[in-house]
């Protein structure tokens, strides 16, 4: 009997914004039949309105990336399957790191920021991270990124009220420690291990993560006999979650699985899971 297909998705949250914004997605894949997760990041459960009035706030600032890919293996080791992971941005590259220690059925890194040692000197990349990163500032404060820099960096070619609106809901206060810690041995990927199928997605408009980086970053695979694939996403900034296009990404995300992992030969295990 082949295996059957999980129905198990983990949502993974990038940095700088809520997990709310996965709640369109998870309504989509629920209704395709699977059961989801978005588990916000450690300290921030509050809405994202609650979170930028408590700025600067030292919790959030002593995230770090290694605690965080370890919080999101716990949850995942605690699931009745191995899961699909989704994940965006730093999310994306937890997914990476999730993948090597075996523990997921599938990844998707949507705009993934890179492993270590995978770089650009593309200006819109050092523009947009510049700030995020606090050099000469204190580190035991959180990071809060401004409306205007919130245009560029993530909204940019959106009309004004539409990024005015995707400001409020989902903007939060960041470490600055966990961005610094995406180009160390915390963010360290072996491209030459065997890895679950793994779809890396870019955007053709993404200041924070040019395309050309993502797909640096899938040249990097070199395991033979595992599925690496990737998709370059025309008019996406990296506020691809949100932007209108969203469920044509969802389609496509969707349409790999179908085709990548093995089809179920029984009826797939419902669960209700509850994360706060």
């Amino acid at each position: 009997m082949k295996p059957v297909r999980p129905k198990t998705i983990v949502f993974i949250t990038g940095a700088f914004v809520s997990n709310d914004c996965w709640q369109e997605w998870q309504a989509y894949f629920q209704q395709k039949g699977y059961t989801t997760l978005a588990p916000a990041w450690p300290h921030k459960g509050a809405p994202a309105d609650v979170l930028r009035n408590r700025q600067p706030d030292a919790q959030i600032a002593s995230n770090r990336l290694a605690e965080l890919t370890n919080y999101y293996a716990q949850i995942v080791e605690q699931l009745p399957e191995k899961p699909i992971l989704i994940g965006h941005s730093i999310g994306g590259l937890m997914v990476q790191l999730l993948l090597q220690r075996g523990l997921g059925a599938a990844g998707i890194a949507i705009h993934s920021v890179p492993p270590q040692g995978i770089f650009t000197f593309k200006l819109s990349f050092l523009k947009a991270g510049w700030k995020a990163l606090g050099f000469f500032t204190s580190t035991k404060e959180s990071y809060l990124m401004s409306f205007k820099d919130w245009q560029y960096a993530f909204t940019n070619g959106m009309p004004v009220e539409q990024q005015k609106t995707a400001y409020h809901q989902f903007a939060i206060p960041e470490s600055k420690l966990i961005v610094r810690d995406t180009i160390t041995s915390a963010a360290h990927v072996d491209f030459s291990k065997p890895h679950a199928p793994l779809l890396l997605t870019a955007g053709s408009t993404d200041h924070t993560i040019p395309a050309s980086l993502n797909y640096d970053n899938y040249l990097k695979y070199q395991h033979a006999d595992s599925v690496t694939d990737y998709k370059e996403f025309k008019g996406r900034n990296h506020f691809v979650l949100g932007q209108p296009t969203w469920k044509e990404d969802a389609d496509y995300i969707l349409s790999w699985l179908n085709k990548t992992l093995p089809q179920t030969e029984m009826p797939p295990r419902f669960m209700k899971i509850n994360h706060e």
